[in-house]
């Protein structure tokens, strides 16, 4: 059993490092002081970074991502030493980052209790992201090997798409974390559908962890919609709806922790002893098409 934290992560205006600093390092010591072993925080969590800068340039799209860069170094150092304080480990949310070919990719580190153990870059981009943001998609997946057990890492509209969490799980992944940031309730409500579809069809577990709260002096995060959560396949030993736990308010004031305890052992037998096979049986769905299809008209 591993007790895992998902946060609805209210955005706030945080005007220096010393307060941000001390923002994310109390808001880590309430989940761990829950027995929290896995924290989750959302998708451009790391833009509160620009909180920190002169209005004019956080107020500018595509200027803050540029002005945070220089504060990316201290902020995973921070994590990192969170990470290792604690002996937990850390999804801190994602952040733009500027790559050597010169494009920003959507990115969230994983940290552990000995360091940062690698990345995940977002694989689909949405509209906004690419057509107003200019933020580019990442390639290929990662799967970290921890002491609670295998995981990846698919941000926001990665959990759309079949595919992805299908090739996680076929890896030989046990937990799916879904960092997320949505400004419509539909948006939300689209991740949420993805996120428990993909933990139905593979067979695995997802986390969820959202932004949430109006933040009107940035203009990526001026509005922000959903709730955190924990999904399994519904199967013997698991929740009939599929639901461990999610958070009972759609948009808290503040920041909240969701702690739930995910059981991976029960979750990994469903795969071997279930009532169902969906995810030995997903490549079925290709010889059942072999006949062609047939249009029938009445």
């Amino acid at each position: 059993m591993i007790r895992l934290a998902a946060c609805q992560y209210a955005i706030e205006l945080l005007p220096d490092w010393e307060s941000y600093a001390d923002h994310l390092q109390q808001l880590c010591q309430q989940a761990v002081s829950d027995g929290a072993e896995l924290l989750l925080l959302p998708e451009y969590a790391g833009l509160v970074l620009s909180g920190q800068l002169a209005e004019a340039q956080r107020s500018d799209l595509l200027g803050s991502i540029a002005a945070i860069q220089p504060l990316l170094p201290r902020w995973w150092q921070l994590c990192a030493d969170i990470a290792r304080h604690h002996g937990i480990y850390l999804q801190p949310g994602s952040v733009p980052v500027l790559n050597d070919d010169g494009r920003y990719r959507n990115r969230a580190p994983l940290f552990g209790p000995h360091g940062c153990l690698g990345h995940q870059d977002k694989l689909m981009m949405t509209r906004f992201e690419l057509e107003q943001w200019q933020i580019t998609a990442g390639n290929g997946l990662t799967l970290f090997d921890t002491a609670l057990g295998r995981l990846a890492i698919l941000i926001c509209y990665d959990n759309e798409f079949p595919l992805l969490a299908h090739a996680a799980a076929v890896a030989g992944a046990d937990l799916i974390l879904a960092p997320s940031c949505t400004d419509s309730e539909a948006g939300y409500q689209r991740v949420r559908i993805g996120a428990q579809a993909r933990a139905l069809e593979n067979q695995i577990a997802v986390l969820q962890s959202p932004t949430v709260g109006a933040a009107p002096w940035s203009p990526a995060l001026d509005l922000n919609i959903g709730r955190a959560a924990l999904y399994t396949p519904p199967d013997h030993g698991l929740p009939a709806s599929g639901v461990v736990a999610e958070s009972a308010e759609l948009s808290p004031a503040s920041s909240q922790w969701l702690i739930a305890d995910l059981d991976l052992d029960a979750v990994r037998r469903v795969r071997s002893e279930g009532q169902v096979f969906i995810s030995r049986d997903l490549p079925l769905q290709t010889d059942a098409l072999r006949g062609g299809m047939r249009l029938v008209r009445g």
